[in-house]
């Protein structure tokens, strides 16, 4: 599902946008590319230092909507490729994917585990 193309664009820097809503009320927060790993399952791995809105809307649905890009990508009409991807969420404060990013981003509370179930390049 995370093809090569995906995995170029997390190589090179841009921002990350994460949306989530619950009671309707949509929060949009944003990272960036490089503080994201796959973990070995096909999980992605962000850093959450804040995300109180975000964790907040997980607890009452996890279904989060993500898009990332990069310029210095070859997408589909030229330079610039992006992604959309769906799918569910979790807040993991232990465990041996929380020590990994910890390790690698010290000042993180906690890490936001994507599960996608929709992986879409976008341009």
């Amino acid at each position: 599902m995370l093809n090569e193309k995906f995995k170029e664009v997390l190589n090179h820097e841009g921002a990350l946008s994460i949306t989530s809503w619950s009671n309707n009320n949509a929060n949009v927060t944003n990272t960036w590319n490089s503080y994201v790993r796959i973990s070995d399952r096909g999980t992605l791995l962000i850093p959450a230092a804040g995300m109180t809105s975000t964790q907040a809307d997980v607890a009452v649905n996890n279904r989060l909507k993500l898009t990332l890009g990069s310029k210095e990508v070859m997408g589909t009409i030229g330079m610039g490729a992006g992604f959309f991807v769906e799918g569910t969420a979790t807040f993991l404060d232990e465990g041996e994917d929380f020590d990994m990013m910890k390790e690698n981003f010290p000042f993180l509370k906690r890490v936001l585990e994507v599960t996608p179930i929709v992986v879409k390049q976008t341009i």
